[in-house]
């Protein structure tokens, strides 16, 4: 498998260093200084993985689409797109896998969220979410966190909305975003009430949970066609 990798950051040379060590090729490498490639360069690729900016992220999956080249997309912040991404994706009959976290062990914890939340549904609890990255972290909150907190959302009735702020504000879930070094990402869960406390929480040590899931979601993604998630990825839906 020949992968292209759009973005070549810290998280860009994790998955490199994965792809290499399981005998995979990299097609191309999209850095700042060759950040106005062509589609036409993609094309000798079997997959391209992108983890850019949200300002290229969109741009990016087009080149991809252009080239018919199926393309794994970690960015984030593009999603006000995502509509027409699809449609292209499929007038193209090309494939996409999107998330904004691509470790197994967060996708599992987005499944035990999911079935918390609904478990804590009508509950007299208050509930909320924390986040914490390294200072370098350019969105707040993170993907993850507004994922985490969609879910719960979703799940418990009277929650309609979210703040990146600490509030009390009936209707309104709490994401808190706390940026240290040198923390790679934590994600918190705290379910509260005069009773007692219950909380989830998972904690990356490394950014290599977020590579090999990359990896993993680029093997799945080779020869297929249409819109994927990591669900997909892992049969968390079976």
């Amino acid at each position: 498998m020949k992968i292209a990798l759009i973005g070549y950051g810290k998280m860009g040379k994790e998955i490199e260093k994965i792809a290499l060590d399981k005998g995979y090729k990299i097609g191309l490498k999209v850095t700042s200084e060759n950040a106005n490639y062509s589609s036409e360069e993609l094309t000798s690729c079997d997959v391209a993985i992108e983890f850019s900016r949200p300002e290229f992220a969109y741009e990016n999956i087009m080149k991809c689409m252009e080239a018919n080249v199926p393309v794994v997309v970690g960015t984030t912040g593009w999603y006000d797109r995502f509509d027409e991404v699809e449609r292209i994706c499929e007038e193209k009959q090309n494939a996409l896998l999107y998330a904004t976290n691509f470790s197994v062990g967060v996708n599992i914890f987005f499944k035990i969220n999911t079935l918390l939340a609904k478990y804590m549904n009508k509950q007299n609890y208050s509930v909320k979410v924390e986040e914490i990255h390294h200072t370098q972290k350019l969105d707040a909150p993170s993907g993850t966190g507004i994922s985490i907190g969609e879910q719960i959302i979703d799940e418990i009735d009277g929650l309609t909305t979210w703040e990146n702020k600490a509030t009390t504000s009936k209707g309104i879930l709490p994401i808190i975003s706390k940026r240290i070094d040198p923390a790679p990402g934590t994600h918190i869960v705290t379910y509260n009430n005069d009773i007692d406390t219950i909380k989830i929480e998972h904690t990356a040590h490394n950014r290599k949970g977020f590579a090999s899931g990359a990896v993993l979601a680029a093997e799945f993604l080779v020869d297929k066609e249409g819109v994927f998630t990591m669900d997909d990825v892992l049969k968390l839906n079976d």
